[in-house]
């Protein structure tokens, strides 16, 4: 990031510690699924240093009490409330947990998800209901569990933010499952809004373009993730990581011309929980560096 673009940062963050002297936060209690590392982890941290109570949730334990462990070093509060979010048990337990902790919840953060790439004419079952499983039915899941702690007439924030991709708008080439379930995340997104709205609970989604996550770094990295007992092995072609195109091909694609990193992505996640957009609700925030406009 160039030394302008932190000098602006770093002057908004002036103007809002003035208003917000414990953060924009503070007290307030944030769920984060899939928070054990890449854009989870960036958001977690980011709502410890503005405030929130943070239940850091992620497949991999030893991932997610880590970032527990750095919350804390900097006199955060967090806990891990590891596990599969495709479990169907699992929700319950992370509202409880939560609800037991904290007693209360204000914000929940979708975010937990990968993908499983395959031309669709060559794509399995599992490949298909896999990513309908872990982007669709386990936030319904988690929003279900939530709803007797947050569909509440009450004065304190609350807010959902489901995590989506441009793939969910525009489609992509080897992404039939995945672009099928972040294109399910836009309508429970507004219809969540819409049922919720009543209750003063606001409802978005954020549409990530290209961010250098282990998702868009080359898949010979050898990053992989467990599901159902197989190795599904991350990332895309070299040629299309994001680490992977020239300079001029970059800006031809995106008018910033380069990947956006974790904590720029987890900023956008903070805006749609935080005051500054009170009056936002059932919208989809593209956050693509321009990409196509």
């Amino acid at each position: 990031m160039s030394s302008s673009a932190l000098g602006r940062i770093s002057t908004v963050a002036g103007h809002l510690a003035a208003s917000h002297p414990k953060g924009l936060l503070a007290g307030q209690v944030a769920i984060i699924t899939g928070s054990g590392q890449g854009i989870g982890a960036a958001a977690a941290k980011l709502f410890a240093k503005e405030g929130a109570l943070v239940v850091v949730t992620d497949i991999d334990a030893v991932k997610a009490e880590a970032v527990v462990t750095e919350i804390k070093s900097i006199n955060g509060t967090a806990i891990s409330v590891p596990g599969d979010v495709t479990d169907p048990s699992y929700a319950q337990k992370l509202i409880q947990k939560t609800i037991d902790t904290f007693g209360k919840v204000n914000h929940i953060v979708n975010n937990a998800g990968f993908t499983y790439d395959g031309m669709m004419h060559r794509m399995s079952d599992k490949q298909w209901e896999i990513m309908l499983s872990v982007h669709n039915t386990a936030p319904f899941r988690i929003v279900r569990a939530a709803a007797p702690h947050m569909r509440i007439n009450s004065e304190e924030p609350r807010t959902i933010v489901m995590v989506s991709s441009t793939s969910g708008l525009h489609g992509n080439l080897g992404q039939a499952n995945y672009a099928t379930a972040k294109a399910g995340v836009t309508g429970f997104t507004k219809t969540l809004a819409k049922e919720w709205g009543a209750f003063n609970v606001r409802v978005n989604s954020v549409a990530f373009g290209l961010i250098d996550t282990r998702l868009t770094r080359p898949k010979e990295s050898g990053e992989a993730i467990e599901v159902g007992g197989e190795k599904v092995h991350l990332g895309i072609p070299t040629k299309k990581a994001s680490t992977g195109a020239d300079d001029k091909t970059m800006g031809r694609l995106i008018p910033l011309g380069r990947a956006g990193t974790a904590d720029e992505a987890a900023a956008s996640i903070l805006f749609l929980c935080s005051p500054l957009s009170t009056f936002v609700t059932g919208t989809t925030l593209e956050v693509t560096g321009g990409a196509g406009i």
